[in-house]
């Protein structure tokens, strides 16, 4: 197997390459619109075929690649039944498997965040990983204030990550502090988030974050519910 981790540095966003060795066939996950160049050059050294790019959600604070990546590369691209994404190649649903050569990432819909977000588990690596967007980050998780977000979700979102092992990798969608990876056993033992059991509270501190909205938030929604083509003002054509 081979896995690369690349970070946008004006979104914090890490995107994650998932590759079978062996035939030579690749996936990008979350991929950013700007660095869709980078990924190829990537690929071509690394002698891949990008067969597959998928989101984990509908993005607020940066504009996807997926379309741009089908154009380049002829690759299928794919987003969860419940973001209504109608120009993707396709879409998976919560227990589906995506395959990419001999290597299987099991979808799991995780909504809290949003109200389509999924996490992917890559099930038979030598150490199984977890890629899991905005769900679950190091030390944190997503807001949940915005997109169908909701805290009682996540609560119940993060708990069903918590049934996997504490060795299993966790790959987030996002960091701000430098961290590139964590497990699910660090994450239960000393993430502040999962460590609020009380499902009230937990929801309570979610209410309270008094975040500000992304400031790409009003554009990327709209352009990433259509794979990445930017949506002229209403009013223009």
């Amino acid at each position: 197997m081979i896995l690369r981790q690349f970070i946008d540095y004006p979104s914090y966003t890490y995107t994650y390459l998932v590759a079978d060795e062996a035939s030579g066939s690749a996936c990008l996950i979350d991929p950013v619109l700007e660095n869709c160049e980078a990924y190829e050059k990537r690929l071509s050294e690394l002698g891949l075929t990008l067969v597959l790019a998928i989101d984990t959600h509908v993005h607020a604070d940066h504009i996807t690649g997926l379309g741009k990546l089908r154009e380049m590369t002829g690759c299928a691209s794919m987003a969860g039944l419940e973001a209504g994404v109608s120009c993707a190649t396709d879409t998976f649903s919560d227990g589906d498997r995506l395959t990419i050569g001999a290597l299987s990432l099991l979808c799991l819909h995780t909504p809290g965040h949003t109200g389509e977000s999924y996490c992917f588990y890559l099930e038979n690596a030598v150490q199984p990983c977890f890629f899991t967007g905005d769900t679950l980050l190091i030390r944190g998780s997503g807001r949940t204030d915005f997109q169908n977000g909701s805290a009682e979700a996540l609560y119940h979102s993060l708990r069903r990550l918590l049934q996997y092992s504490d060795q299993t990798i966790v790959y987030p969608g996002h960091d701000y502090n430098g961290n590139t990876s964590s497990t699910i056993g660090e994450e239960r033992a000393h993430n502040p988030r999962i460590g609020i059991e009380d499902m009230d509270a937990f929801i309570e501190h979610m209410g309270n974050l008094n975040l500000p909205d992304p400031k790409m938030m009003d554009v990327a929604v709209a352009a990433n519910q259509a794979c990445g083509e930017l949506q002229p003002p209403v009013g223009e054509h």
